[in-house]
């Protein structure tokens, strides 16, 4: 469905296709130049080309994946690679693809700044926009038209409402998580506007009150890969009640403005200042810290469970210290990896069963 929807794109549509890394990045940039994007988060499964074996197997294996991907016929689709700042491993697979993998379409980079919000990193920030602008203006072969921008702000603005709105909303959807999930997860490949529609029909399934069963909990991690993780939960008697994967929620503005500023520049870096506390964007912990727990407590989550992909360091490094709190707080916690692959191994899930067990008990 993937592929021939991308092909769709590409040979009835005409647009040219940019495959973009995780995790944050300007989409409405693209949208206003009629340029098309695929996210790539991996994919899952192992590595299909043997490219993907120049990187080393202590790498995320996003990445590693994701070189194997585009240096194998996964690239071919591509005109151009959009990398976001967001951890060195990325930024390494940037220099890596044209080096080792002789990728040589055009490569684009958003280079957003670590830490808290500050004066000069807003002024970092819009400079970053307007610069990448720019060189997508030149691959589009138009220039960018400030209304097409205003036009795409508030189109993304109405998407990311309405996937708050079904986040926020889940135990009155009647679907199991993995159709769920599958449905939100479509925005990483689909046009903008047949997206909305897709949110549009789903918002009509919620109910008046509260329709799913079992043990609600809140998960948290960067990409829920594999996709049979919710398999494994609803067999186990659980359901995701609370969602804090870097895929969804956390690309997700807090603060939705009434409408676009007179330049749409300054819009967009408000909407980046108002993403929720991300490991990848170095914030303080306390911040992530203080939004889990209000997110954990609001949702009525009986439990949490770290999902990470291996090697992540970014989220590794924050574990520590969210742990913690929710140890103060009384709070289950559950810490798994995976890595992309087809299944969660046997042993994983019988932790998560006897988690879902503890959870149920209060214990």
């Amino acid at each position: 469905m993937r592929t021939s929807y991308i092909a769709k794109q590409r040979d009835e549509h005409k647009r040219k296709i940019v495959g973009v890394l995780p995790i944050s990045f300007p989409k409405e940039l693209l949208t206003a130049l009629g340029l098309y994007c695929v996210e790539i988060w991996g994919p899952p499964g192992p590595p299909k080309s043997v490219e993907a074996g120049r990187i080393q197997t202590y790498v995320c294996p996003i990445v590693r994946n994701a070189m194997g991907f585009l240096a194998d016929k996964g690239g071919e689709m591509l005109d151009a690679l959009l990398f976001p700042h967001t951890c060195d491993s990325i930024q390494g697979l940037a220099t890596l693809l044209p080096d080792l993998a002789g990728y040589d379409k055009p490569v684009f980079h958003f280079i957003h700044p670590k830490g808290d919000e500050r004066a000069s990193s807003r002024k970092y920030v819009k400079l970053e926009l307007q610069a990448l602008a720019s060189k997508l203006e030149a691959f589009a072969g138009e220039s960018l038209n400030p209304e097409k921008l205003a036009e795409a702000i508030r189109l993304h603005r109405k998407i990311d409402a309405k996937l708050l709105n079904l986040l926020d909303k889940r135990p009155n959807i009647s679907l199991d998580d993995r159709e769920f999930y599958s449905l939100l997860r479509q925005g990483e490949y689909t046009w903008p506007e047949e997206f909305l529609g897709i949110l549009e029909t789903l918002e009509e399934k919620i109910e008046d009150e509260p329709v799913q069963k079992g043990v609600p909990l809140m998960l948290t991690g960067i990409v829920p890969e594999p996709m049979s993780i919710f398999d494994n939960l609803a067999e186990a008697g659980a359901f995701v009640v609370a969602d804090d994967y870097t895929v969804l929620r956390r690309r997700i503005a807090r603060l939705q403005p009434e409408d676009v500023a007179d330049d749409p520049f300054d819009t967009l870096v408000d909407l980046y200042f108002s993403l929720p506390p991300c490991s990848t964007r170095a914030g303080l912990v306390d911040h992530r810290r203080n939004y889990l727990t209000h997110l954990y407590r609001k949702s009525g989550a009986k439990g949490v469970v770290f999902h990470n992909v291996k090697f992540c360091e970014p989220e590794m490094f924050d574990l520590p210290h969210l742990k913690k709190r929710f140890a103060a707080e009384n709070i289950p916690v559950l810490y798994m990896e995976s890595e992309l692959e087809a299944e969660l191994s046997g042993q994983t899930v019988t932790r998560l069963e006897a988690f879902v067990e503890m959870a149920e008990s209060g214990r």
